[in-house]
C-alpha cells in the first residue's frame, strides 16, 4: 500500500498550478511516461479523464473522475485501471506574494499478479516526480511571474 506525499512552494498562483493540474489532455506535452490522454468530462467540479502510461515499455492505463473545488482541491478517485485501490488529492494553498504551496497525496495498491510486479516500479517512478513535473511545466508556461 504505497503511500506518496509531496510538497512544493512555488512562484504562481493556485488558479494557474489547479488549472496545469486539471489540463489532462496536455499530459503527453511534459509528462515523458504519459504517452496519451483523454477526457470523457469536464465540468467545473468533475474531471474524468483516462491517463496513458508507457515507461519504458511497459504500458497501462487509468480513469479517474477527480472531483474539483477550483482552485484549491482536486479529489482522486479510481473508475478503472490496475489497481486494487487508488485515491489521492492535490491541494494548492495560496502564500501571498510568495506563491502558493502545492500538496499531492496518493494512497494506491495495485491489484495482486504479475501485473503488479510489473507496474510497481513503473507507478512508484510516476508518482514520485509528478509534482516536479507539474512545477517544471508551470516555470516553463508561466515564467517566474506566474504569482502575478
Amino acid at each position: 500500500m504505497p503511500l506518496v506525499a509531496k510538497s512544493v512552494i512555488v512562484p504562481h498562483t493556485c488558479a494557474a498550478l489547479f488549472a496545469l493540474v486539471d489540463a489532462v489532455e496536455d499530459y503527453p506535452a511534459f509528462l515523458p511516461w504519459c504517452s496519451g490522454a483523454e477526457v470523457f468530462e469536464r465540468s467545473d467540479r468533475v474531471t474524468r479523464a483516462r491517463i496513458d502510461i508507457d515507461y519504458r515499455g511497459l504500458r497501462a492505463a487509468f480513469t479517474t473522475r477527480n472531483a474539483k473545488r477550483p482552485p484549491h482541491e482536486m479529489d482522486l478517485a479510481l473508475v478503472d485501471g490496475p489497481f486494487e485501490r487508488f485515491e489521492g488529492r492535490w491541494r494548492f494553498a495560496p502564500l501571498g506574494e510568495a506563491g502558493c504551496r502545492i500538496e499531492l497525496v496518493m494512497d494506491y495498491e495495485l491489484a495482486s499478479g504479475a501485473m503488479q510486479a510489473l507496474l510497481a516500479p513503473v507507478f512508484a517512478h510516476v508518482a514520485q516526480t509528478l509534482v516536479e513535473r507539474f512545477v517544471e511545466r508551470a516555470d516553463a508556461v508561466g515564467g517566474q511571474e506566474g504569482h502575478a
